[in-house]
């Protein structure tokens, strides 16, 4: 399967914050979920990925090859959106649309104004203006009108009302009908990635925890509850984080198949969501 990023043992330190040998890959034509608390390195692999700072050590490739090659070339495939949109504030849509044109030799302009008209933008109106889920709206209009290849997004339905977050789901989705593109799709508004991702990569610290298919976590990981007198020695070691109560136990496990067989019916099961799986993992449930 080809990758449209691929990370290799990259490293990057600051003086209170390590990217720690980070290796995983995004696959083309599929969203990657890339989720992680605040704080856990997010961004900075974002920006790694877009060459806007350095790696220490390790390999970094777009589209097969090194960001540096062939830059101007990979910027006109890549669009980029941060949760707080980067737009010249004094224009409006109509001018900001004039503005940004000039830059991407694939520029769209009947795409873009399907996009506007769509999500209900209002041409005239400046940008400073627009709320923030109309702001998120453009950024994304922008970066599919001039069909780029690779989305990358920095927490973009962080802040907004569940409208607007669904709008852009949809138009999400809408846009991975076409399997020559990408997503990628930092967020800690997992139930978000419940809906659309195919993979999912998860950070902490700026280490890998896991990196794998959505619905081969699904499968591994389960919520398990049960009596506390059920958890020996040797049944604790097959959960990831366990919390006790007066009336029972509740904890995360990556053997849901092997906790089914030995436990039976004396627990119930159910699927971990990936709250469920970051609050476990790294947090005290």
């Amino acid at each position: 399967m080809e990758d449209a990023v691929r990370l290799q043992h990259v490293n990057k330190t600051y003086k209170d914050f390590a990217i720690s040998d980070l290796s995983f890959t995004v696959k083309k034509g599929y969203v990657t979920g890339f989720i992680g608390p605040n704080g856990a390195g997010k961004t900075t692999i974002i920006k790694l990925m877009l060459n806007l700072i350095n790696q220490d050590s390790g390999i970094i490739q777009v589209f097969g090859e090194d960001y540096t090659t062939n830059i101007n070339e990979k910027k006109q495939r890549i669009g980029f959106i941060y949760a707080d949109h980067h737009l010249y504030q004094h224009l409006t849509i109509k001018k900001m649309k004039k503005v940004i044109a000039q830059f991407y030799k694939k520029w769209d302009d009947t795409l873009f104004d399907s996009y506007v008209n769509r999500l209900q933008l209002p041409w005239d109106k400046k940008i400073v203006n627009l709320s923030k889920g109309m702001g998120t709206k453009l950024s994304i209009a922008i970066a599919l009108s001039h069909h780029a290849e690779l989305l990358i997004l920095d927490e973009p339905t962080s802040g907004l009302d569940p409208i607007s977050r669904r709008e852009i789901l949809d138009l999400l989705a809408e846009v991975m009908q076409d399997e020559e593109k990408t997503i990628f799709f930092s967020t800690h508004i997992t139930s978000d990635l419940e809906q659309i991702a195919d993979y999912i990569t998860f950070i902490h610290e700026g280490k890998l925890l896991l990196s794998d298919n959505k619905e081969s976590i699904t499968e591994q990981y389960g919520l398990v509850r049960g009596p506390v007198d059920l958890l020996d020695d040797d049944i604790r070691t097959l959960f990831v984080n366990v919390r006790e109560t007066a009336i029972g136990f509740e904890g995360l496990t990556n053997q849901a198949a092997l906790i089914r067989r030995l436990m039976g019916d004396h627990v119930v099961i159910e699927r971990a969501s990936l709250e469920d799986i970051m609050v476990y993992t790294i947090g005290n449930p």
